[in-house]
């Protein structure tokens, strides 16, 4: 069998209610399957990992998918942008420089682009 190799790009915090539930969707349409997930967030989008913020994040839903596997990410640049302290971020959250390297990055490792 595939490993289905899966990057979820947001810039939007509208649309964390409908990528949390494409990412879950997916999650349930390869049961017993081997994959890598991998949720990146840049622009406005970090603000939704910022727990000093009232953004209705949805904090259950992502921590069933980190405990499935599906991996958080916030870009630094729009951390900086957003005036962002790290320490303020879910402590699951993983920091990269940069965003669109990031996404760069999985594509170019074959990992299917999907942007809800």
């Amino acid at each position: 069998m595939p490993k289905y190799k899966v990057v979820f790009h947001i810039d939007e915090n509208k649309k964390w209610k409908l990528l949390l539930a494409n990412v879950s969707n997916l999650l349930d349409a390869i049961e017993g399957e081997s994959y890598d997930v991998e949720v990146v967030a840049n622009s406005e989008a970090v603000k939704y990992y910022d727990t000093s913020q009232d953004l209705d994040t949805d904090i259950n839903t992502m921590k069933e998918l980190k405990e499935k596997g599906v991996d958080f990410v916030a870009c630094n640049n729009a951390l900086r942008g957003n005036k962002i302290e790290k320490d303020h971020i879910i402590d699951y959250i993983i920091i990269v420089p940069a965003g669109v390297l990031e996404l760069v990055e999985k594509q170019s490792e074959g990992y299917a682009y999907i942007r809800p």
